[in-house]
């Protein structure tokens, strides 16, 4: 699926709420661990550029939670995270990447043809098995999971036929299987800094086949944990039944690794904010001007219009910044300009590259990009250039038609410019705003319920911990569709 597909990807599963909690009241706030894909490995720029093509290929009375987190967006260290969830009962631990350009969740089952039984990651993987958990049930064609996904039943529908699904990404790869219902366990925040364990019921995608770069040990998790904004993802259901507002947060730390990410009303630190644009499937904003140095660079005047190809869409899972040629090529003038001694060199193809040994930040110029009610996203050299070596640096900007032709247009920003900022998407009021914060400190999240406010903190547990987290807010448009056709 091309990178044109990726505003399409959640209106194909527009499902309605099938989650619901369990139990009494809970407290506002739940955690999942984290810790960053590729946690103490070097990653060559090839394997960042195939991670983030097949990104965009693919293109929770509120409880926060809070999901303690490892890593670092470098695009030579990480560029991904993942977390672990607890699923079934007895419950097991499962490793799946956040992914907010996706909706459902899904795990490899037992019985998975092609599934990966071993990852580099340094985990253990664990296929799922409904017939091994106590509380797992299947899900049926008829059931309303499976007919709000269609907008009524499909056809050859019969009460012995699985609801089914299929996932397809921009490199070819993909995954197929079945929908179960099952209780997930997780993390929710008792106090400041405090956390207890607590349980719902959720509906997710059981893996049965996998095809390409899925079922490979290099990146190998457990699954995929969608987050967008649909009524499938975890986030709605657990939203629907009352256990948590549509509000999440993060705070990537680029320099020490690790960072913050909750689930709730961020009360401290007050974020400025920007409308996000409505009815689309990902995270996406209107952006008015972009300054390098002192001055504005002048663009065309409808390079920001409103158009599907021609909005900015805010992407923490993406490690890199992918600009329209009308933008890329103007800021990358304006930036060298300030250097032109330099000698540039294109590294595989896609990355402009050149030795350096003095400090960045007082030798290149403040990037910043302007949006709608006037929030400003400052970017310093240090963010949007990273070192590979020594004295190699390398521009985080890409070129979106290097990417993809057909999405040559849109503006994609990574966590490569993302970090070191915490990022608050309020869904609720369809706003997302930032602030520069210090991602190692803490921030403050307020119960709804009881009003109360707790200090959510900041983790790095890259190598203290089983846990770890892929890609944080993935944007890994997904092309879903669900099949007539049992799989077993």
């Amino acid at each position: 699926m091309d990178i044109r597909r990726l505003a399409l990807v959640v209106l194909v599963v527009a499902v309605a709420v099938v989650g619901e909690f369990g139990g009494s009241s809970y407290a506002n706030v739940m955690t999942f661990d984290v810790k960053r894909k590729f946690s103490g490995k070097a990653r060559n720029l090839s394997a960042l550029k195939a991670h983030d093509y097949r990104r965009h290929g693919r293109l929770l009375s509120a409880v926060n939670v809070d999901l303690p987190m490892g890593g670092n967006g470098h695009p030579t260290e990480t560029g991904l995270y993942f977390a672990k969830i607890g699923l079934g009962n007895p419950s097991k631990d499962y490793y799946v990447q956040v992914d907010t350009g996706s909706d459902i969740l899904w795990v490899n089952c037992a019985g998975c043809d092609k599934c990966p039984t071993k990852s580099d990651l340094g985990i253990g993987l664990t296929l799922y098995n409904p017939k091994g958990s106590t509380t797992s049930s299947l899900v049926y064609c008829d059931q309303d999971f499976c007919t709000s996904t269609y907008d009524g039943q499909l056809p050859g529908c019969k009460p012995d036929i699985q609801c089914q699904y299929n996932v397809v990404y921009g490199d070819g790869s993909s995954t197929a299987g079945y929908f179960v219902k099952d209780t997930v366990h997780l993390q929710q925040v008792t106090g400041n800094l405090q956390t207890g364990s607590t349980n719902g019921t959720v509906i997710f995608g059981c893996g049965a086949k996998h095809s390409g770069e899925l079922g490979t040990s290099s990146e190998a998790l457990d699954g995929i944990l969608g987050f967008g904004q649909a009524n499938s993802s975890m986030l709605s259901q657990l939203a629907a039944a009352g256990k948590v507002k549509k509000i999440f947060a993060h705070c990537l730390d680029n320099t020490d690794g690790g960072g913050i990410f909750a689930i709730g009303e961020v009360v401290s630190p007050k974020v400025n904010t920007t409308p996000m644009v409505p009815n689309q499937a990902h995270y996406n904003v209107v952006m008015k001007a972009v300054e390098v140095g002192d001055s504005v660079i002048d663009l065309p005047s409808d390079i920001f219009d409103s158009g599907d190809q021609k909005r900015t869409i805010i992407d923490s899972g993406a490690t890199l910044a992918y600009l329209p040629l009308t933008i890329y090529q103007p800021l990358m003038n304006k930036i060298l300009a300030q250097q032109p001694s330099l000698k540039l060199h294109t590294v595989e193809d896609v990355y402009t590259c050149f030795k350096f040994s003095d400090n960045v930040d007082d030798a290149f110029p403040v990037v910043k990009f302007h949006f709608e009610d006037s929030l400003v996203l400052t970017v310093y050299p240090h963010e949007y250039l990273f070192n590979i070596r020594g004295g190699a640096w390398c521009f985080g900007w890409q070129n979106s038609e290097m990417q993809s032709k057909d999405g040559k247009d849109m503006i994609l920003l990574g966590d490569l410019v993302l970090s070191n900022k915490l990022v608050v998407y309020d869904i609720e009021n369809q706003t997302i705003g930032w602030t520069e914060y210090n991602c190692t400190s803490s921030i403050k999240v307020k119960d709804a319920s009881s009003e109360a406010v707790y200090s959510v903190g900041a983790h790095d547990i890259g190598s203290a911990s089983s846990l770890t987290f892929g890609g944080i807010l993935t944007f890994l448009s997904i092309l879903i569709a669900l099949l007539h056709p049992s799989i077993a």
